[in-house]
């Protein structure tokens, strides 16, 4: 999550101070990303140097309000246009222990993938009920457990189709000669 951006776009919308933006992003994000004044701070330095942000004089206050500057709107916009990227693929715990149980002795399989399986369920019924309790108006975080609720799924998909992979393999795992070749990659994928 890019934290300069996110408080680019909250300025956008007129001066604000420190305090007001750690407050602000909070809220925005459905409250599920807890940031720490002192990184706010940082971060509208860095803003400050690069030019994309201001800082008005307090007039006497303690604190000082910030403003984006044209540079910095159209730092914003180039973000908020520019997809993510989604190259290489990102080192998933989850992944990396199937990838490694498969060749560990005595390790169960169908039950690793289940134990993992049902604790995702879990947790996508805790976010459904989350929803369930949300208002119409509690938009950011309807949009999270909504986010969270299609990861999980794809996670649970991705489960299913690898356990029905492996079942489709010989009963021992210790197979070297069916190991994958060093240096194979998924085609289009760089690292």
């Amino acid at each position: 999550m890019s934290i300069r951006h996110t408080l680019l776009a909250l300025l956008s919308e007129g001066p604000k101070y420190g305090l007001q933006l750690r407050q602000e992003f909070e809220a925005r994000t459905g409250e599920v990303w807890p940031l720490n004044v002192g990184q706010v701070y940082t971060t509208l330095q860095r803003l400050e140097r690069d030019g994309l942000v201001e800082s008005e004089d307090g007039g006497g206050r303690p604190q000082n309000a910030f403003t984006i500057t044209p540079a910095g709107a159209d730092e914003l916009r180039t973000w908020l246009l520019t997809p993510p990227d989604v190259v290489p693929p990102p080192r998933d715990e989850l992944v990396m222990k199937v990838l490694v149980a498969m060749r560990v002795p005595g390790v169960d399989m169908p039950q690793l993938l289940q134990s993992h399986r049902r604790h995702l369920v879990q947790a996508m019924q805790e976010y459904t009920r989350l929803k369930a309790d949300l208002t119409d108006a509690e938009v950011e975080l309807s949009l999270v457990a909504d986010s969270e609720l299609f990861r999980i799924e794809a996670i649970i998909r991705w489960l299913d189709i690898a356990d029905a992979r492996l079942a489709r393999l010989p009963a021992t795992t210790d197979r070297p000669a069916d190991a994958p070749r060093a240096g194979r990659r998924i085609a289009g994928i760089r690292r």
